[in-house]
């Protein structure tokens, strides 16, 4: 008993009572099961992932956009500074679209008559209804709006939602609305945008038929590849942490994930792993799929800091439960922080990246280290042998220190 009172708090929950607020039902109440994770999950975000102005990347899976989370959660999270880059899928990014142009969306059932639906020029997503020409109309928008001359040429997919972001931010100001669009948010606050498969949704397919009209809208995903190990090794090199927010999985999870293999493994940069890992998610790890995949089996690839698989959070539960509870939460418990608008700095994170891969990097094998002990891998530096570089010790000596 004596261990026990040591190492664990007593199980002993306050009645829960009326009006009480968000934060403290979740740090009263939620005490096992996957209550208990969102719990741990939400303290992890708001004590570790956003102190000492760590960097946070988001990765959103599934239709979470066109069920208003977007304009409830997300934007709030960007505003708030909590969110610093995303990776979304492009169906995601196009149904936000929906918002930021003043379309209606419809709160209806999953146990409709879609053959009737579908006479009536209706789209359902589950229990999410809308006009078909919601989905004609926002072609059209985008359509027209990469016709404009800056389109004109091959980009990332950062930069092409920063532009497609200030259309959507000027058509909600000629509309009188505000704050209903993730794009909008994000290109306001310098938030870089990207999406792991740019034609795998309805934004690429207007992106390739435009290209039938002789659009030179190209995407450059070797760009996405390495601006976004660009903006980890940015925070990492820099002394602060760098943290994924999960929700969902498939190619987002990955994408954001793969950051750090693309820096040691492809790269040859010496680096350890993402240093907080939060995701919320329904895929169970046994079955194969992505969604599933642990944050332990993510340290055998070097995705993950070993040393920070403690403080890594899976909780399987819907992100629509998930998101907007956790978002509640930050923004009673965390200070608001100055948004760092990554994107403005994306050229010069980008030169860095480069310039380290030209000093690391090679085209054959790079060496496998094994060895990832901290204090190991410092002591055979080359400053023990020359004193002239001997002041730059102490600094190298102190970087382990920052991600506990």
């Amino acid at each position: 008993m004596s261990l026990l009172n040591k190492k664990f708090p007593r199980l002993l929950p306050d009645p829960i009572k009326k009006n009480v607020r968000v934060a403290d039902l979740i740090d009263n109440a939620f005490k096992a099961y996957n209550g208990g994770r969102l719990a741990e999950g939400c303290r992890l975000f708001v004590e570790k992932m956003l102190a000492d102005n760590g960097t946070i990347g988001m990765s959103l899976t599934g239709a979470l956009t066109p069920a208003g989370l977007g304009k409830s959660a997300i934007v709030p999270l960007i505003k708030a500074g909590f969110i610093d880059w995303i990776i979304s899928t492009g169906a995601n990014l196009y149904h936000d679209l929906h918002y930021g142009l003043g379309m209606h969306l419809f709160a209806g059932s999953p146990f409709l008559d879609d053959v009737q639906l579908r006479g009536e020029g209706i789209i359902r997503i589950y229990d999410i209804l809308f006009d078909y020409d919601v989905l004609l109309d926002t072609d059209a928008f985008v359509r027209k709006v990469i016709q404009g001359p800056e389109f004109q040429r091959t980009m990332g997919t950062d930069e092409f939602h920063n532009l497609l972001g200030r259309y959507v931010y000027e058509r909600e100001k000629a509309l009188g609305i505000k704050e209903t669009s993730l794009l909008s948010a994000a290109y306001q606050y310098g938030v870089p945008v990207f999406t792991s498969s740019p034609g795998d949704s309805s934004i690429g397919m207007n992106v390739a038929a435009m290209s039938l009209r002789d659009s030179k809208l190209q995407f450059d995903c070797n760009r996405d590849v390495n601006q976004t190990a660009a903006i980890v090794y940015d925070a990492k090199s820099s002394g602060h942490t760098s943290s994924v927010f999960l929700l969902g999985g498939g190619s987002p999870k990955n994408f954001m994930l793969q950051t750090e293999p693309q820096i040691q493994e492809v790269m040859g940069i010496e680096e350890r792993g993402h240093d907080y890992f939060f995701q919320c998610t329904d895929a169970r790890p046994d079955t194969g799929g992505l969604s599933g995949a642990t944050p332990s089996e993510a340290v055998s690839w070097g995705k993950v800091d070993p040393e920070s698989l403690p403080d890594c959070v899976v909780c399987y539960t819907d992100s629509t439960i998930a998101l907007p509870l956790i978002t509640a939460y930050a923004l009673t418990k965390a200070p608001l922080r100055t948004p760092k608008r990554l994107f403005d700095k994306r050229d010069e994170q980008y030169e860095t990246i480069r310039a380290m891969y030209f000093k690391s990097g090679k085209v054959g094998k790079i060496q496998h280290r094994t060895n990832l002990d901290k204090t190991a891998k410092k002591k055979p530096a080359k400053a023990a042998k020359k004193p002239t570089k001997a002041s730059k010790k102490p600094a190298k000596a102190s970087k382990p220190a920052r991600k506990k």
